[in-house]
């Protein structure tokens, strides 16, 4: 499996993906807002892109649907519940749906609901996986809830789905927030050297040259993924005293997520 991860360079700092077979060729968009860099990817490594994969149905990760459909005749998949959103959306899929992509790539569907209740995931069954993760997971972060989701919804994406994947998951998400997500884990937890030490060197780095970072470093740096974190409870027992004492990992996630709105 081929992965070309793609900076936009736009206002929103989106990130695009296109995911190859490296036998046939064939390839796979998701996402794809800036369709001519995505085109241009393709044709340069002699890729023919025969679907499209929206994440969810904003319009920063669909917007480039309609160019790449063109150029290519390519079809676009979607969160089964998303295509009155999704103009011309072709297929829709479900937990557990596989996207394959010529005859090496398969991509397993995770129902991922927060950001939006029509999100979508992918992760691929490859060795060391790799988890294509919209706007539910960023690095060093969780998405927003503004625009149809709910942060409940969110809570039980990461607990009962991220959580579980294996350490060695590598991430690929929507957008580049890394820097200013690892000041608010360090806002919430200043002991955290890893958020700390990780701020120091990708602070100010090339997106066009990401740091891809896996689950096993999600788990040190971010601070929804720190819900037992006894400096990250005590701060937010300071902050809301009405929460009581020993308040469980769904308030501590809640708290997080109202104080990240805004930080």
């Amino acid at each position: 499996m081929i992965i070309r991860q793609i900076w936009t360079g736009n206002a929103y700092r989106n990130f695009n993906y296109l995911v190859a077979c490296p036998e046939t060729g064939d390839a796979l968009a998701i996402d794809p807002l800036d369709h001519k860099q995505c085109l241009a990817v393709a044709r340069q490594n002699g890729w023919s892109i025969s679907q499209v994969l929206n994440t969810h149905e904003h319009g920063d990760h669909i917007g480039g649907n309609k160019a790449v459909v063109a150029a290519t005749g390519a079809r676009i998949i979607a969160h089964k519940n998303a295509g009155s959103r999704i103009p011309a959306m072709d297929i829709g899929v479900g937990a557990g749906d596989i996207v394959k992509v010529g005859k090496t790539v398969e991509l397993e569907c995770l129902d991922t609901p927060g950001h939006t209740m029509s999100h979508i995931c992918l992760l691929s069954r490859t060795d060391q996986p790799a988890l294509f993760t919209g706007d539910t997971l960023f690095n060093a972060g969780a998405g927003n809830c503004h625009n149809g989701g709910h942060p409940n919804q969110l809570y039980e994406t990461f607990c009962n789905q991220l959580d579980k994947l294996g350490d060695n998951t590598r991430i690929f998400p929507g957008h580049d927030y890394l820097a200013n997500n690892l000041r608010f884990t360090l806002d919430r937890e200043p002991d955290n050297q890893a958020a700390r030490d990780t701020l120091a060197r990708f602070e100010y780095q090339d997106p066009n040259q990401a740091l891809i970072t896996t689950l096993a470093m999600e788990r040190r740096i971010n601070t929804f993924f720190r819900l037992d974190s006894k400096t990250v409870i005590a701060g937010i027992i300071d902050k809301f005293p009405e929460i009581g004492s020993n308040p469980d990992a769904r308030s501590i996630f809640l708290k997080l997520r109202e104080l990240r709105d805004s930080w």
